[in-house]
């Protein structure tokens, strides 16, 4: 097998990590929309994971919160995300970097995405998380770049994206 000198499964990471970064930086902004809530679930250990020592030693490896009605002081960074929870009643604010998330999850429509903590591959077991029926595949993209005998026709199943439509000619 070819080794991977462009790092596919780092840059695929990294852009997963982004559209967390933005969802989280929406949610800052304007709120939460309709019913969306998130299951964030992330090392409770992890470099520059600040938590109180209360909840550190209630969730010594890792820990999920769920952002939904009550939390305040949404802050979005590029490498991570601050947030205030109550906890048994008592406000705490919590720092996550984006590097120590394991899951994301927004039951409301089904959407989840599980990360690896290190460059390592490797499987990262859910855990903590609701049991949420899995969504649909919606019909995957293709890139081509030879243009299409004939072009697909609405509704049956993905659109094929050519590549020479984006290029500077």
């Amino acid at each position: 097998m070819a080794t991977d000198h462009i790092r596919y499964d780092v840059l695929a990471r990294d852009a997963l990590r982004g559209v967390l970064r933005r969802v989280l930086a929406d949610a800052a902004e304007h709120g939460l929309p309709g019913e969306h809530h998130f299951f964030i679930t992330f090392l409770s250990t992890a470099e520059g994971v600040k938590l109180p020592p209360r909840l550190l030693a209630q969730h010594p490896e890792e820990m999920t919160i769920i952002l939904q009605h009550q939390f305040w002081d949404l802050v979005v960074s590029e490498d991570r995300f601050e947030v205030g929870l109550s906890f048994g009643g008592i406000p705490e604010r919590l720092v996550v970097p984006f590097n120590s998330i394991k899951s994301f999850l927004d039951p409301s429509v089904q959407f989840g995405m599980q990360f690896e903590t290190t460059d390592a591959p490797s499987e990262v077991p859910a855990k903590n998380l609701p049991a949420v029926p899995a969504a649909p595949a919606p019909p995957a993209a293709t890139a081509s770049p030879e243009p299409q005998s004939e072009p697909a026709k609405p509704g049956e199943g993905a659109e094929v994206v050519r590549l020479d439509r984006f290029r500077k000619k």
